[in-house]
């Protein structure tokens, strides 16, 4: 007979939320989250268990830490030996743990993040103030259930006769939960217990008095006084946890910045490689060198600066760059009746007192047993001591143990347990002097059990002696505060003078994107001749800038590239500048329209207007454009389709616009009608264009004065004009025609710029043929003009670029 297949049909969703709810259940209670009454996960708990079930306390030799491990995946928790063993590695890390509840002989890690070794080189036992989390647990003091596999016997939770929870922390995620306690002081976290004890009602304030906020074991400086109070009242705060420094004076008129103190959970190695690659990358100009001293006496990290280098400034940069400096978020979860609970101050010693009023009054009740059992035996004993020869005959008459001891029962009255301690009274406790200590033990366990029962029935009693129990541990094991505690957080203000050394410099980038500073001097020694570049490369923008000074780089594809000055690569004047794509990503089809340098963008009225070939245009309050992260392009324009940014300008006194197309049509308006935008808007129509016509040239006018422009042709002619033969409009009109229009090779517009009469224009064709014209020998024209042929640009080569040499004047 075959066996029937079962099969079951059902939704996929429904087995998958029933397993994973499982699941969940299993991590968030028996896994990844502290118990509030002892502040330790299981695994933990079962290390510590094991250890002492194994007689691997503080007062014995050291065992090696593999048969811990195998003992407790044999025994409590199949799970892991990594796993298991990490957990008993954190228990004895004097960086992480308050009070390590584990002593190792090895190498157990380090702050650098360096692994422990193998659990086979290692040696490890439990810690003195460990023997207090378990002490009085054979005495019944706590739940034992049955271990993975039925065979042994593990408690549910340790005794734990000091708060662990409060001194040591928790850190931990689960599904749908993770918890960050942090360490806390041993005295302030007993103080806080027998305050609770004395006021079951006190206030977070009150508790506050004696529980100053976190004291975590790297030490370090806390800030914020209030983001502990709001932690303690709701479970959830926020604090600042900074780096103890000291600054010193060394020779040479420079200053060191010495790191005695890190904070928590932060590791060392990395923050010094950090900092030094802020030093190589030459984003911290200051710093000379970074060492770390450490050694066994301590941690020890040393900033050497530059000469003339204020060190405060440095280290304010520091903590605002790097884990110098870290925020803390309390989100103090624990496993509260069985649940996770966000825990308060209140609640997690409110958890702790009931737990220890638990297990107080059930180690009294298991003494009080012994000590009754006792006292019976006592007084079976002092009572056959006092008729003993009939108790001998009685025994020397019977035919065996069982028979002597029914014997007894029947004709003295014992009962079966004073019986059998009788029989097996050795000879020499018939002495008189043993009569003297039974009845000495008597009244001492008369004493010890009228203790108890006081304990039992007074509440008080009870709270008296957990309270004993506290001040004993206090004695043996305090120690002083470690972090420091300041009421307020600093705010961290930076200036750039600090941390950038102010130096002019010369600022050059070229049309096809090589940018490059250069020292003053480099550029004197060239007389600002012998500029390097490739041959059909020209200067697009060359300026002398401060290296506290920003930079923007605006491209075709409407956006605009941030660099901070003394991030531009340094390069002599004779040696080719860094393509700005080695700096930041471009797309291989965009190009540098325009630059702007910026001393400050915090300007009121200071404006920055793009244009695009399309007709759009568009104005933004300069200080928009200020970013923090700028390791790529920022978009500046929001273009559509094929359109292209054209024009960049900052503006704050000029009062119109001149738009001009490639077909001739001029527009001039109120620079007011356009409105001010965000930075990354599409901005607005500025002039209607005719199908084929696109935007050729802006110019920006002052209405106070007569101002002239220079139109130059595609065909090289090149005509002076008055602007206001451009009729003021508004925007988004078509405008009005500047050239005369030609049956045959009419002239387009290839630039318009604004020129005074003193001033030159230069003109360059693709064959490098170069004419300059002065704006004085022009004759003024109207609109309807087509200039003077300048350059025949048949023969010259087509145009590539128009620029006015201003008047020395």
């Amino acid at each position: 007979m075959t066996t029937p297949e079962r099969f079951q049909e059902l939704p996929l969703e429904e087995v998958m939320g029933d397993r994973f709810g499982r699941y969940s259940k299993y991590i968030i209670q028996d896994r990844a989250l502290p118990d509030a009454r002892d502040g330790l996960k299981p695994v933990q708990r079962r290390i510590l268990y094991a250890m002492f079930n194994e007689g691997n306390t503080n007062e014995k030799p050291f065992r090696k830490s593999a048969k811990t491990v195998g003992n407790v995946i044999g025994n409590f928790h199949p799970h892991g030996d990594t796993s298991v063993y990490d957990a008993m590695v954190r228990l004895s890390q004097d960086w992480k743990m308050r009070h390590m509840l584990i002593e190792m002989h090895g190498n157990n890690g380090s702050v650098d993040g360096d692994p422990p070794a193998a659990m086979r080189y290692t040696e490890a036992r439990l810690s003195s103030i460990a023997a207090e989390m378990l002490r009085d647990i054979n005495k019944g003091t706590v739940d034992f259930v049955p271990n993975f596999d039925d065979q042994d016997l593990e408690p549910t939770v340790l005794p734990s006769r000091f708060p662990n929870l409060l001194v040591n922390g928790s850190t931990g995620i689960s599904a749908g939960y993770a918890t960050d306690i942090p360490p806390h002081n041993l005295t302030e976290s007993l103080d806080a217990v027998l305050l609770r004890l004395d006021n079951p009602q006190c206030s977070v304030d009150e508790l506050m008095t004696v529980i100053k906020g976190p004291d975590f074991p790297t030490g370090g400086i806390i800030q914020g006084v209030e983001g502990i109070k709001k932690a303690y009242e709701t479970g959830r705060g926020k604090i600042i946890v900074r780096s103890k420094t000291t600054i010193e004076a060394v020779k040479g008129g420079k200053e060191q910045i010495i790191i005695t103190e890190l904070p928590f959970e932060v590791n060392k190695a990395n923050l010094v490689k950090k900092i030094d690659e802020q030093r190589v990358d030459k984003r911290l100009e200051g710093i000379s060198e970074i060492r770390d001293e450490s050694d066994r006496t301590g941690l020890r990290i040393v900033i050497e600066l530059k000469k003339d280098v204020q060190a405060v400034g440095i280290l304010n940069y520091l903590y605002k760059s790097t884990e110098l400096q870290v925020n803390y978020n309390f989100n103090m979860i624990a496993i509260h009746n069985r649940r996770p609970t966000m825990m308060t101050l209140p609640l997690m010693l409110d958890s702790y007192i009931k737990h220890q009023k638990d297990v107080v009054t059930k180690r009294s009740k298991f003494d009080l047993k012994k000590a009754n059992d006792r006292l019976h035996i006592v007084e079976g004993l002092i009572k056959a001591i006092s008729i003993l020869d009939e108790v001998i005959i009685t025994i020397r008459a019977s035919k065996d143990k069982r028979d002597a001891k029914n014997n007894l029962e029947l004709q003295f009255g014992f009962t079966e347990a004073q019986s059998e301690a009788i029989v097996s009274l050795q000879l020499y406790r018939l002495t008189n002097t043993d009569i003297t200590e039974l009845r000495a033990e008597q009244e001492e366990l008369e004493k010890l059990i009228s203790k108890l029962m006081d304990i039992l029935g007074n509440e008080k009693e009870l709270i008296n002696v957990i309270k004993s129990e506290l001040a004993e541990i206090r004695a043996k094991f305090a120690e002083e505060r470690r972090s420091v505690i300041q009421a307020e957080i600093e705010e961290i203000k930076l200036t750039l003078d600090v941390l950038v050394p102010s130096e002019e410099v010369v600022v050059t980038v070229t049309k096809d994107g090589y940018v490059k500073r250069t020292s003053t001097r480099s550029h004197s020694a060239s007389n600002g001749q012998d500029f390097a570049m490739k041959d059909s490369d020209y200067l697009l923008f060359e300026e002398t800038l401060n290296t506290q000074h920003h930079l923007m780089l605006f491209t075709n594809k409407g956006n605009y590239i941030y660099q901070p000055v003394h991030e531009l690569p340094d390069i002599r004047w004779k040696d080719l500048g860094q393509h700005i794509s080695s700096i930041v990503p471009i797309e291989q089809d965009e190009e540098i329209i325009d630059v702007i340098g910026i001393d400050k963008f915090d300007q009121e009225n200071v404006y920055i207007l793009t244009a695009t070939k399309e007709g759009q245009i568009k104005r933004s309050a300069l200080a928009d454009y200020a970013v923090t992260r700028y390791s790529k392009p920022i978009k500046t324009m929001n273009l559509k389709g094929e359109d292209e940014m054209i024009f960049v300008s900052l503006i704050s006194a000029e009062k119109e616009v001149l738009l001009t197309s490639y077909l001739s049509y001029s527009l001039r308006f109120d620079i007011d009608e356009i409105p001010v935008t965000g930075v990354k808007t599409g901005g607005v129509k500025g002039i209607n264009l005719k199908d084929g016509d696109l935007l050729i040239a802006v110019n920006l006018l002052n209405s106070e004065e007569k101002q002239e422009v220079a139109i130059v042709t595609h065909r090289g002619s090149v005509k002076r004009m008055n602007v206001t033969e451009v009729e003021k409009s508004t925007r988004a009109k078509r405008g009005v025609v500047t050239l005369k229009e030609l049956k045959t090779n009419p002239h387009r517009i290839f630039a318009v710029k604004v020129v005074s009469a003193n001033d030159t224009v230069l003109l360059e064709t693709e064959e490098n043929v170069q004419e300059t014209i002065e704006v004085k020998s022009l004759s003024k024209a109207d609109r309807y003009s087509n200039g003077s042929l300048k350059i025949d640009v048949s023969n010259d080569g087509e145009l590539m670029r128009v620029k006015v040499i201003p008047s020395s004047n």
